[in-house]
């Protein structure tokens, strides 16, 4: 229900907002926390991501992300990927991705494991005003020895300049909790 509406409120709005084309080249800076809810442990941690827009439908993604947790244990994720974005209205952009997803976490150098995978991610990008993005998506890993997970994920960007966003975020999974604040430098096509 509540994915339905954030949807039909994206749509409704779109025609209010007057914003150019979204751009799908830039370089990000993130810190986050993190919380894990069946074992109890929470961290945070810093990342870096970019994306590239290969054509005007197509884009590739990076990133990057390490946190130390609760125990002494170091979690590292790695996502890449090619992702495809088409405009629905002036204001709304619907964005679909797919991905390898690597994940190690390290206890203190007693113990390691990793874990490789794919990802499935939609979404929209929603331009509320000239300066302010909205995005919602649902994603979608499955690793091949740890299972799957389905995350619900909301945040928005403000604009410093032309080249330059503020961003913040939220992320719900069956596994896990996440908040990020985050920085973004476009770079132009």
């Amino acid at each position: 229900m509540l994915r339905s509406s954030l949807l039909f409120l994206l749509l409704m709005f779109s025609a209010a907002a007057s914003a150019g084309d979204f751009d799908y080249t830039f370089f990000e800076l993130g810190y986050g926390n993190v919380e894990f809810d069946d074992v109890n442990v929470d961290g945070d941690g810093f990342g870096i991501a970019g994306s590239y827009a290969v054509n005007e439908d197509f884009h590739v993604f990076a990133g990057y992300q390490a946190a130390g947790l609760d125990f002494g244990i170091d979690a590292t994720t790695l996502g890449a990927g090619f992702g495809y974005h088409t405009s629905l209205s002036p204001a709304v952009d619907f964005v679909a991705s797919l991905s390898y997803e690597y994940v190690e976490l390290d206890a203190a150098g007693i113990a390691s494991a990793d874990d490789n995978g794919l990802g499935l991610g939609v979404g929209m990008r929603f331009a509320a005003s000239e300066k302010l993005e909205l995005n919602a998506g649902i994603s979608y890993v499955d690793l091949s020895d740890s299972g799957s997970d389905t995350g619900f994920g909301v945040g928005g960007l403000y604009d410093l300049t032309e080249t330059i966003s503020l961003g913040l975020g939220g992320n719900w999974s069956d596994d896990s909790t996440s908040y990020t604040i985050s920085g973004r430098f476009y770079f132009g096509n």
